[in-house]
């Protein structure tokens, strides 16, 4: 197999909130933030990234914390998800965003 977990993207309604709650937690640094999302990452930058994402809606359905499977073989890796029972929901360019069996919803991303 050749993907990876690259980052960890929760959707939030407060933004400011949520980045705070996360630093403190994890106690990653801001590494960039551009309208509506905030990129966390480790000081040694090794280990997973985690962003947030400001979002509408309230949590209603939808998993509000989705996994972005990083890979150099985006198209090669969907279709071997898929093969195992993962279904598409939309494609975008340069990612695919897939549920599981259960409809948890995650990202795959071209590396």
């Amino acid at each position: 197999m050749s993907i990876s977990i690259g980052n960890i993207c929760i959707d939030t309604n407060d933004l400011a909130g949520s980045t705070a709650f996360w630093q403190a937690v994890t106690g990653y640094q801001v590494a960039s933030s551009d309208e509506g999302t905030t990129y966390l990452e480790d000081a040694n930058k090794s280990g997973v990234g985690l962003s947030l994402q400001a979002v509408p809606e309230r949590r209603d359905g939808k998993n509000r914390l989705h996994l972005d499977l990083f890979t150099d073989d985006l198209a090669g890796e969907v279709d071997r998800i898929r093969a195992v029972g993962a279904s598409e929901v939309r494609r975008f360019d340069g990612w695919v965003v897939l549920a599981d069996l259960e409809g948890n919803q995650f990202c795959g991303v071209a590396a």
